[in-house]
């Protein structure tokens, strides 16, 4: 099943209860139907940030987000903020960074919502029971690419705002919105943009909002630091075309072959990572950072059932909590070039590229990352002493970031 996204109305609720005023719950109580429609019609947009064939759907949707807050009376601004470069050498622009401001008091703090409008991949044969871009109603939970990360958060605090105004109540705070485009895919071009308005759009902001975590339990979590990623492509050519396993097989050495083989030393069994130089730039687990996740509220027997397997990689608390969030990871996603549809198909690829990412933490520098995978990668192909031919393209190089979980500004 997709993303679940619990009511969607409590999202809303939530955002505007934060200011603690009853009349502001009531008024978002008896607009459940409009909010909903609104979440409807953003879902049906396939704003996948990852297919370049949907970029103007992608673009579509920012224009969508511009166009709604426009319609509340913000200050709005569509930012342009460059191209972005493909595998292939070719560019294509990236969608526009929505920015808008509600209220400029200085005597008030001003904060800044953050959040995006782009999602990841859906098709029905995925495991979706319902289809991915048709908002749908379970049980009164809500269904849909995009309903929980991140198109009803980003929603929830819009909706916030325009309860206040629909009620002639002055905000408590001076209210900014940052959305982009290309979160699921390492927010190409925002450090970029932010550095650039640094001293304009956000120098008076005081605190930013993220809406895009999770909740272990249901205790109220503080969210301090989130991974990095670094996605790479490893594709290996060999003929010139694909060939028939019955005429050619045993003749050449396999593509598939070799990638499966050099995709074999990236991760061992237990789940260590096999590339020299990773795990040691991770900064060893301290007493405070053990004593913190001890007092988490998590049940293992839960989450394991949620997930839906019998043994999960680690059998206490500390360990499992540590490396899903404070150590690196390496997932391999998928393999591009293979047969992979219904039936049996005799085919030798001549080109096949798989799809591996390495989640990173603090001490970890991407371009450190893309190097290390890289040399390795090649080494280890070196020694297989096959004709044909690997390349390996890092396309994603997104930094953790990691807050002072003391710091607490007035």
């Amino acid at each position: 099943m997709g993303p679940f996204a619990a009511s969607y109305i409590l999202l809303v609720a939530s955002a505007v209860r934060a200011f603690q005023y009853t009349e502001l719950a009531q008024y978002v109580d008896s607009h459940q139907e409009e909010y909903v429609e609104a979440l409807r019609d953003w879902v049906a947009v396939e704003s996948d940030s990852s297919n370049v064939l949907k970029r103007s759907e992608l673009n579509r949707m920012m224009e969508m987000v511009a166009q709604k807050l426009r319609q509340m009376g913000g200050t709005v601004e569509l930012v342009d903020v460059g191209e972005q470069e493909l595998p292939d050498g070719s560019t294509l622009a990236l969608p526009k960074v929505a920015t808008a401001q509600f209220g400029s008091d200085p005597n008030k703090r001003t904060v800044c919502v953050y959040g995006h409008v782009d999602v990841q991949p859906a098709k029905l044969e995925d495991g979706w029971a319902t289809e991915p871009y048709n908002l749908t109603d379970i049980n009164g939970n809500l269904y849909g690419r995009g309903a929980s990360d991140n198109k009803a958060p980003v929603l929830a605090w819009i909706h916030a705002v325009a309860a206040y105004q629909a009620l002639s109540m002055e905000l408590p705070v001076n209210v900014k919105f940052l959305i982009e485009g290309m979160e699921e895919t390492g927010s190409n071009g925002l450090d970029a943009m932010i550095l650039a308005q640094r001293d304009t759009f956000f120098s008076d902001v005081d605190y930013i909002i993220i809406s895009d975590c999770g909740w272990l339990s249901r205790r109220p979590a503080l969210t301090y630091g989130t991974r990095g990623n670094c996605y790479f492509y490893a594709e290996v050519e060999g003929p010139k075309q694909d060939l028939h396993s019955g005429v050619y097989g045993g003749a050449v050495i396999e593509p598939m072959i070799d990638l499966i083989g050099i995709l074999d030393t990236l991760i061992s069994p237990s789940g260590k990572i096999l590339i020299p130089g990773i795990r040691e730039a991770v900064a060893p687990l301290s007493d405070e950072e053990w004593k913190m996740y001890q007092d988490i509220q998590f049940d293992m027997d839960n989450y394991r059932n949620k997930v839906g397997v019998s043994q999960l990689m680690y059998n206490n608390k500390v360990d499992l909590l540590a490396h899903l969030w404070r150590y690196p990871t390496v997932s391999i996603h998928g393999i591009e070039g293979a047969f992979s549809d219904p039936g049996t198909k005799t085919v030798i690829p001549a080109k096949v590229t798989a799809k591996f990412s390495i989640r990173q933490v603090p001490n970890m520098d991407p371009a450190a990352v893309k190097k290390q995978v890289t040399d390795y990668l090649h080494s280890v192909f070196a020694k297989r002493k096959s004709p044909n031919k690997l390349k390996v393209t890092m396309v994603i190089g997104a930094k953790p970031w990691l807050a002072d979980t003391q710091h607490c500004p007035l």
